[in-house]
């Protein structure tokens, strides 16, 4: 299994390969990125390599960073039941609008704020219902002779360079709030996403699909020891050869990009919410602690943090509506 990640060790930033319990760091200058450019079949080379020759450094020596510094971050909703669950906690509807059939829906996420496994995210300002999103995300390597737009799903496929785990944080006072603009959702959601704790590189999969393209592996969730939700990667509504096609019709994904899943069934509380009729479980608050674990890919697990006190909410004006602007008089040190 070729596991890359980055990490922090004497001061100082690197990225390499993770097997067992050992880190083999690249040569200097040699990052994720440049992995990401080389595409899937070169970086397999340079694992067999780096891993061959280079020193070895304990894993529990280093601090695991978020495995990439993406180019960007969309952000699927492909799972069924969690649609169903949240539009009943957001909305108090039931059921599943029919355009969530029709095709993959996304948006586009903060890549500023990613943290790594271990990090302490803070509960944003004015957010009384912190939550979590369990998700799998697929990262976008090169792939020689293309250009990444209008793909074909098998094309698509080609240009997964693997997989890692996603944490969706959100905040869903706000999120609630601002999707009922019919926009966003925005702060409910930018002020942080987890990535970990590495990437495994698409070849580990290739004979776990499914004859639809579906990789049936198991997601789950837990806070403070406790179960909170377990679902297949399967249970999507499309696989993600199709979800990184359908991103790039009429545009173009780059390496660097990541591509999530959406939250799995029961992989947050707010589906449980709407199920249950009340806040059980509760929102996150200070001390709690997230984990998730994804078959063949790994673990993230982060503590959250206190809350910041800010207003940060800036009202609307009303404004006329006036078409023209009307004329200023002529003022008396004007005049010649």
């Amino acid at each position: 299994m070729v596991k890359i990640a980055r990490w922090d060790h004497d001061g100082g930033t690197q990225s390499g390969f993770v097997e067992g319990d050992e880190c083999f760091a690249l040569p200097a200058g040699t990052t994720v990125g440049t992995l990401l450019e080389a595409g899937l079949a070169e970086t397999l080379r340079l694992a067999e390599k780096t891993i061959r020759t280079a020193p070895a450094v304990p894993l529990g020596d280093v601090t695991l960073l978020a495995p990439l510094v993406p180019a960007t971050i969309r952000d699927f909703v492909a799972f069924e039941e969690h649609v169903e669950g949240v539009r009943k906690s957001i909305d108090g509807v039931a059921g599943v609008v029919p355009e969530w059939y029709e095709a993959p829906t996304f948006y586009f996420t903060n890549p500023h704020t990613v943290t790594g496994t271990g990090t302490v995210v803070g509960i944003p300002a004015g957010c009384d219902a912190l939550d979590f999103e369990t998700e799998v995300a697929a990262v976008v390597g090169r792939v020689p002779g293309s250009d990444g737009s209008n793909l074909s799903a098998v094309e698509a496929h080609d240009h997964i360079f693997g997989y890692t785990v996603l944490n969706d944080w959100s905040a869903r006072d706000l999120q609630r709030r601002e999707m009922k603009v019919s926009l966003g959702p925005c702060k409910g959601k930018d002020f942080a996403n987890t990535l970990g704790p590495w990437i495994v590189t698409a070849d580990e999969f290739e004979d776990r699909h499914d004859a639809e393209g579906f990789l049936p592996i198991s997601l789950a969730v837990e806070v403070n020891g406790k179960a909170i939700g377990q679902d297949l990667l399967s249970n999507m509504g499309w696989p993600f050869a199709e979800l990184v096609a359908y991103a790039s019709q009429d545009s173009v994904v780059r390496p660097g990009d990541v591509l999530g899943s959406g939250t799995c069934g029961s992989g947050c509380l707010a589906e449980l919410w709407g199920r249950n009729g009340s806040r059980t479980p509760p929102p996150l608050t200070t001390g709690d602690v997230v984990r998730m674990t994804v078959e063949g890919i790994g673990t993230i697990e982060n503590t959250v943090g206190t809350r910041r006190e800010a207003v940060t909410r800036v009202a609307a004006r009303t404004r006329p509506r006036n078409r023209t602007v009307a004329s200023a008089s002529a003022s008396p040190a004007g005049r010649a």
